[in-house]
């Protein structure tokens, strides 16, 4: 399993770089997770953004899937598209309300949106309860402490497990979700206080905490907001992980495999 980070910076896009949004593939087969502010022109460095075959989003806050629209732009008008996108609709993997936000987003009339779904170029799967075979990948989903309809992800192939925090706050359902997983791709947008709100994000802290509880391979941060030090994230993350653990960065690719995570390349911060 390779892991792309397309973008990571936490709640908005950066002076370095984009929101949200990742690529990981496996056996040629290649599932983007998250689509927020500017990862679509982040993607087309490393692929063909028709190459993709599947999406698969944690929740419908704009930094994590405000491109969704530019990706509808591109598979409905591109003038010369690789393949009939009407014969081939892109799976998208989503909150359950996605058509809905996803079509009245994209809408720039309330007549476009009444005979206009994006179901000509795009197959909505709703996320739940079972674990859902996308390709080479087992997805399990679990709702995560976050407003809205959120999910953190464990993402398995034959040789590998990535597990994938959303945005959280600390909950059961994170400790489930990375029990036991090679890497642990885990939000940290602030740095640790004990006036935080709850049920929103994670420091580098609770981070650090959740890898050491669930006996994870490796821990990988991200998400952390353009006006938090990753310095300090890195540091409590540290106080709380014995393991490897280091912040990301943009344009980064990891070999997600048991037991180490193998750095190819990156840039940015």
């Amino acid at each position: 399993m390779l892991l792309t980070i397309l973008g990571c910076s936490g709640s908005l896009p950066g002076p370095q770089g984009p929101a949200s949004g990742y690529l990981v593939e496996a056996d040629g087969y290649r599932l983007a997770l998250d689509l927020g502010n500017g990862v679509l022109a982040a993607l087309q460095v490393h692929c063909d953004p028709f190459s993709l075959d599947a999406l698969l989003f944690s929740h419908l806050h704009p930094d994590h899937c405000a491109d969704f629209t530019t990706l509808a732009v591109m598979r409905r008008y591109h003038t010369h598209p690789p393949h009939d996108t009407s014969a081939r609709r892109l799976p998208v993997h989503a909150p359950s309300d996605a058509p809905r936000r996803f079509a009245r987003a994209y809408a720039e009339s309330d007549e476009e949106l009444r005979t206009a779904d994006l179901t000509d170029v795009f197959d909505f799967h709703a996320l739940g309860p079972n674990p859902t075979t996308v390709g080479p990948f087992t997805i399990t989903a679990a709702r995560v402490d976050h407003p809205g309809e959120c999910y953190g992800f464990r993402i398995a192939t034959a040789g590998a497990v990535l597990a994938f925090t959303g945005d959280s706050g600390p909950c059961a359902a994170l400790r489930s979700l990375a029990e036991g997983a090679d890497v642990l791709l885990s939000e940290a947008t602030w740095t640790h206080a004990d006036d935080r709100p709850p049920g929103v994000h994670m420091s580098g802290t609770d981070a650090g905490r959740l890898a050491a509880d669930a006996g994870v391979g490796r821990l990988l941060l991200t998400h952390i907001a353009p006006w938090t030090d990753p310095d300090v994230v890195l540091a409590e993350a540290r106080t709380e992980f014995t393991g490897p653990v280091e912040v990301v960065r943009q344009g980064g690719k990891y070999e997600v495999d048991e037991p180490v995570v193998r750095v190819i390349g990156g840039h940015g911060t």
